[in-house]
């Protein structure tokens, strides 16, 4: 059956900021506490939305969390009126104010792992949003994720949407940025790689040393279990735990693939030339391993540039993009690679640049901005088609944008009750726009 695959990007919040609030991510720690301009980074993402929509893709928008997270506090025992659960938090554990406050769901990638229809058993799209348990300010998420996903695919003949896995640490799990799909075309029944950085009940298996791993072995499996999937066409494969301790703290920092195509480093997976067999005996002969030698471009070159952190698309002229942030430009090493990569022709036709400086700063490029989604033209049309980009909705989120939210914000900032209520106001806007309902804790009192 025919379908194309959507790029559902997370919108940016109005609380964006540099906390440093994510261990192992080199960018994220490095630009700590520096002033974050929340409406340049919305604009930044929307601008990318956009430029992929013109290109003829399916582009969707998902809706950011609330923050701060008021009710988080509350259970956390802080009391009193919101202005003074405020006040009590930034005086007694600001540590904690700060991850309530956190615009980490921007990164879509994270937001659940998606199985399409042509994979699964019961030939239907599956989600599990992500429990994301290896950072506080993440795990609290997935409640509100499971409600904004399942506004925006609320069919339930056409999706299946799981809980998230149970909150533990041996079944930590990031969603779709350890996940990669292969397939001859995107109707056909495909391959799912699932990258793991641990496992999370072998203590003596291969595990990084400085970071945390944060995807574990088991909690792959159980989705792949859940999602329906034929363990003939999944492939299970340990990310190098020697590149998580380096900064690569999820498989779609060091790694992308497209159709029949994987574009990696060198230095990618444990065991790399037996993750090469599996996927070429289970794709075939026609499929493509692009391998990127670290004598050319270096895993700090990778890391800081977001080469791999790219999307990988296929244009409806039939052209391969790897979508890029300018980042890559900027590093000379990186980008004569990609000159090299596109006189190659081994399959990507050309390179797009777009400017995320606020979202690479956090640690976030073109990949972490966007869940993939596979869709018949009969799933299309059980899309809330409020949520998929037009010209109409995309002036609509500028003006929005451009009202809504500040140009600065630093960690002083987040004792200050009026951003509470501007986040509020943005956010009960939004979902009218969007048409997504009460999906929101201060909506739902």
């Amino acid at each position: 059956m025919m379908a194309y695959e959507a790029n559902f990007d997370g919108l940016v919040g109005p609380t964006h900021n540099y906390s440093g609030l994510s261990t192992g991510n080199i960018a994220s720690l490095t630009y700590k506490h520096q002033i974050s301009n929340p409406k340049q980074a919305a604009l930044q993402g929307l601008d990318k939305m956009r430029a992929l929509a013109n290109l003829g893709l399916i582009q969707g928008v998902i809706a950011p969390q609330m923050r701060p997270d008021i009710k988080m506090l509350r259970r956390l025992g802080f009391s009193g009126n919101d202005n003074r659960v405020l006040q009590q938090a930034s005086k007694y554990a600001p540590q904690l104010l700060t991850c309530c406050y956190s615009a980490s769901s921007m990164w879509a990638a994270n937001a659940a792992t998606v199985s399409p229809s042509a994979d699964t058993n019961d030939r239907r799209i599956h989600f599990t949003p992500a429990n994301l348990v290896s950072h506080f300010h993440r795990s609290i998420e997935h409640q509100t994720t499971a409600r904004i996903l399942a506004a925006m695919f609320n069919d339930d003949n056409r999706f299946c949407h799981h809980q998230p896995l149970p909150a533990s640490e041996q079944l930590g799990d990031e969603g779709a940025a350890n996940h990669t799909r292969f397939c001859d075309q995107y109707g056909h029944q495909g391959v799912e790689m699932f990258v793991f950085g641990r496992y999370g009940f072998d203590q003596h298996q291969q595990a990084p040393m400085q970071y945390s791993a944060r995807q574990t072995y088991e909690a792959s499996a159980a989705i792949a279990r859940l999602h329906q999937l034929d363990p003939q066409q999944v492939v299970m494969t340990q990310q190098n735990p020697l590149l998580i301790d380096q900064g690569v703290f999820h498989n779609d920092v060091i790694a992308v693939g497209n159709q029949q195509t994987l574009f990696c480093h060198q230095y990618a997976f444990l065991n790399q030339t037996d993750v090469y067999q599996q996927l070429q005996q289970k794709m075939g002969t026609d499929f493509s391993i692009i391998e990127v030698p670290d004598d050319v471009v270096s895993v700090d070159d990778a890391v800081s540039s977001y080469l791999f952190n790219s999307q990988l698309v296929t244009l409806p002229n039939g052209d391969v993009s790897l979508i890029l942030p300018h980042q890559c430009r900027d590093n000379p090493r990186v980008w004569h690679y990609v000159q090299q990569l596109l006189q190659m022709r081994v399959g990507i036709n050309r390179v797009d640049l777009f400017d995320l400086s606020q979202s690479m700063k956090n640690g976030g490029g073109p990949a972490c901005l966007r869940l993939r989604v596979v869709l018949t033209a009969q799933e299309q049309q059980a899309v809330n088609p409020a949520v998929l980009l037009t010209d109409s909705l995309f002036k609509q989120l500028q003006a929005w944008i451009h009202l809504h939210y500040r140009d600065q914000l630093v960690d002083a900032d987040f004792a200050d009750p009026s951003l509470l209520l501007q986040s509020q106001t943005a956010l009960d806007e939004l979902t009218r726009i969007l048409k997504l309902g009460s999906v929101y804790d201060f909506q739902r009192m």
